[in-house]
């Protein structure tokens, strides 16, 4: 039987979009599922402020009457402009081992594209690159992070016959931290402090919203990475959006500044206990109990992993040895 396509545009198709992942890798050790009632949230017109700027549609799979793939197709006029491409993107690409299937959901995009002036297809990409992306190529018996996508091995052999070729790497490491900061890094660390005259600086959150420092980070973050690839800046109301989500949850122990000597941040460190195995717990819902797993993880719990969620450092203050002092600071308190 053939493979039907449907584009999911009501408030229940979402839903499905949403959770086929998690049913997908039901059971599977290494797959970190995520919250589908707030996955929704980004596929919603009037919830992602992304819809600004992007174009987007949603399409599910179907064969004999089974739900069996689902892909984004989206269109970023910024990132397109910024690099002077005319692509469309994919993206929250899953589906099962059938290569109708994926071809199927390909050619939806592809088509989508097409109709809309695009010239080239590339992902797994989000709306921007505070969505997860990219495709697991490598480490599939390893556990994934809360920020990132995991995939079976077939999905790089259904791309590949359907012509894709790889543009670029993004590298995951997992290391073990040392009981002390190395020597070597904490006196680079001083070095860089006392020739510069900045200095690593713990923010309270009443400062934090005192100072407007969550939009400082993240016009900070739009000044950095703009050299990444397919990177688009975040426009205001995204700042808003992500200062709302993320600066009312982190942790504060695990965040860095860092001050040059007039007091302007020209660098932070943000990590976050992982949230891997909390997730799994959860099965992909906040409730009844989903909450609590998380909760505990983020405040309740002491971790023996974190993840390095972001990290940035001015363009003027690059290979000048910041991240040293990042480390210097962070590492103590892990």
């Amino acid at each position: 039987m053939s493979v039907e396509i449907i584009k999911a545009g009501t408030r229940k198709e979402l839903a499905l979009f949403a959770e086929f992942p998690n049913v997908l890798y039901k059971g599977n050790p290494y797959y970190v599922p995520t919250i589908a009632s707030e996955d929704v949230k980004i596929f919603d017109r009037n919830h992602n402020a992304a819809f600004e700027f992007c174009d987007a549609d949603f399409f599910l799979a179907y064969k004999d009457g089974k739900l069996v793939g689902r892909i984004a197709a989206i269109i970023n006029p910024r990132a397109n402009k910024a690099w002077g491409t005319r692509n469309a993107r994919f993206g929250w690409f899953d589906f099962i081992d059938d290569r109708e299937v994926s071809a199927a959901l390909v050619k939806a995009v592809t088509d989508w594209g097409a109709e809309r002036g695009m010239e080239h297809l590339e992902g797994p990409l989000g709306f921007t690159d505070f969505d997860a992306e990219g495709m697991l190529v490598d480490g599939f018996d390893e556990l994934g992070t809360s920020i990132t996508f995991y995939n079976h091995p077939y999905y790089m052999e259904h791309l590949e016959a359907l012509g894709f070729v790889k543009n670029t790497d993004w590298v995951e490491r997992r290391i073990t931290l040392p009981d002390a900061v190395p020597e070597k890094i904490s006196r680079i660390s001083a070095i860089v402090s006392q020739k510069y005259g900045m200095k690593a600086v713990q923010y309270s959150r009443r400062e934090i919203k005192k100072l407007d420092i969550g939009h400082k980070l993240f016009n900070l973050i739009n000044n950095t990475y703009n050299v990444l690839y397919g990177y688009s800046a975040l426009s205001d109301r995204q700042v808003d959006q992500y200062v709302d989500l993320y600066l009312s949850m982190l942790d504060l122990n695990l965040v860095t500044f860092i001050n040059d000597s007039e007091g302007n941040i020209i660098a932070f460190g943000v990590m976050i206990p992982s949230m891997s195995r909390a997730l799994q717990k959860c099965d992909g819902k906040m409730f009844p109990f989903g909450w609590y797993h998380l909760a505990k993880a983020l405040y309740l719990k002491k971790t023996d992993t974190v993840d390095m969620l972001l990290i940035s450092v001015r363009k003027d203050y690059q290979s000048k040895g910041v991240p040293a002092m990042i480390i210097s600071d962070l590492l103590p308190r892990v």
